[in-house]
């Protein structure tokens, strides 16, 4: 289990910037599983712009690790759901997607 001193503010517009991989955000003892929803939420949003630009022929930058966001985010989340995603090519989960409710 990780537990170190993070910049949540950051983690929560860079995630990547502050965690090596979506597993280390659940992983980590001192956020709440809110936090940790929202950071990997917003990962889950960066990867998917990413697949996006790679999709349209703009490569380079690291990785896409969509599937593995995904699969932390229902990890936490007990599941979410694909059937309201937002109309853009990179899809989305809403907030409501991946609650516990």
């Amino acid at each position: 289990m990780t537990k170190c001193p993070i910049d949540i503010d950051k983690a929560k517009l860079d995630p990547s910037s502050v965690f090596e991989s979506p597993e280390e955000v659940a992983e980590h003892t001192d956020l709440s599983k809110e936090t940790k929803i929202e950071i990997l939420r917003r990962w889950e949003y960066d990867a998917s712009e990413l697949e996006v630009a790679e999709e349209e022929g703009m490569v380079g930058g690291e990785p896409s690790l969509l599937m593995r966001v995904l699969s932390t985010l229902e990890t936490l989340s007990g599941g979410f759901s694909t059937q309201h995603s937002p109309p853009t090519k990179q899809g989305g989960l809403s907030r409501s997607d991946t609650s516990n409710e």
